[in-house]
């Protein structure tokens, strides 16, 4: 009887050992080394505006960013759509958004507002702040966030992933799992930090093989350039192998965005050309090459996580 059941358990071990053994990391699904350092060089907040579009669409042209994600209520999101469709190679996820966070610059959601009442505030806007949006009714949150990524769809894009604007998503342990629900749903990667998964214990069954880890999350919000070598270079030079993200808000310094941004001291007018002059420049990509890290998109993610998906056009 003994020798049945450690018989057993040797076949269990095995039967485990050989599944570990097959989840090769996100860098060798890719066609990397195991232990590469890879990164995604992203732009949060397209469709936001004007300005925020030509800086987008500018850096995505000369590959100075390798993905954006849209915030679908804006009144620029339709501009944006429009020229993702025409450039099928650019990276464009979803930026699930629920707030509306400027001064005199507000916008609604997708769906009716008797629909999503608990979203909105008196004056028939999103919330200006992510703890307003956090006490929203989570059958409303979720039917706002599928008509966002609905309508995306039906404008023609092919989305590559999802992120949060304002890292709403990220704030209870309810908000997470419907993030995590949204992924699997429509078959996209969730931007998700090793850090988010520490801190609500997630279990890899929960967040699925299907959500890559990031475990170099970077976000120095609009850094001017005398300051870009003594911030980043630790950053780069110290890199974890694996999964990196490098969060920036890209726009152009001009009429339409200092208006937009006034009153705010954060992701500004200004430090939003800071964050556009920073990818751009040649010192970026030197540290890049200098530490051996590589630059790739939500897309190829994806394409390697889910079966089943899209083929852009």
């Amino acid at each position: 009887m003994k020798r049945i059941i450690l018989n057993h358990l040797m076949l269990l071990l095995f039967l485990f050992a050989g599944d570990i053994y097959a989840q090769n990391t996100i860098a060798e699904k890719l066609g990397f080394e195991k232990d590469a350092k890879l990164l995604i060089i992203h732009a949060d907040d397209a469709g936001m505006c004007n300005s925020a579009n030509m800086g987008t669409k500018a850096a995505l042209l000369s590959g100075a960013v390798s993905s954006a994600s849209i915030m679908m209520p804006c009144p620029w999101a339709d501009d944006f759509i429009a020229w993702a469709v025409k450039h099928p190679d650019a990276d464009v996820g979803i930026h699930l958004t629920l707030t509306a966070e400027w001064e005199h610059y507000r916008w609604k959601g997708i769906l009716p507002a008797d629909k999503i009442p608990s979203l909105l505030d008196k004056d028939g806007y999103l919330h200006n702040t992510s703890a307003m949006a956090e006490k929203a009714k989570i059958e409303e949150i979720e039917a706002e966030l599928k008509a966002q990524i609905d309508r995306a769809i039906a404008l023609g894009l092919t989305p590559t992933h999802l992120d949060t604007h304002m890292a709403t998503l990220l704030l209870s342990s309810e908000l997470i799992h419907l993030y995590m629900k949204l992924g699997k749903i429509y078959k996209m990667p969730i931007m998700l930090s090793r850090r988010m998964v520490n801190k609500y214990d997630l279990s890899q069954e929960e967040y699925s093989k299907e959500t890559p880890v990031i475990e170099n999350l970077v976000f120095l919000r609009g850094l001017p350039s005398d300051k870009w070598e003594k911030e980043y270079r630790p950053i780069f030079k110290n890199m974890k192998p694996g999964l990196g993200q490098l969060i920036h808000h890209l726009g152009f310094d001009n009429i339409e965005l200092q208006a937009i941004t006034v009153n705010h001291t954060s992701a500004n007018s200004t430090s939003r050309q800071n964050d556009y002059d920073f990818v751009t420049s040649k010192a970026f990509r030197s540290m890049l090459k200098e530490y051996n890290i590589h630059v790739i998109t939500w897309e190829a993610i994806q394409k390697v996580l889910f079966s089943n998906v899209i083929e852009k056009e």
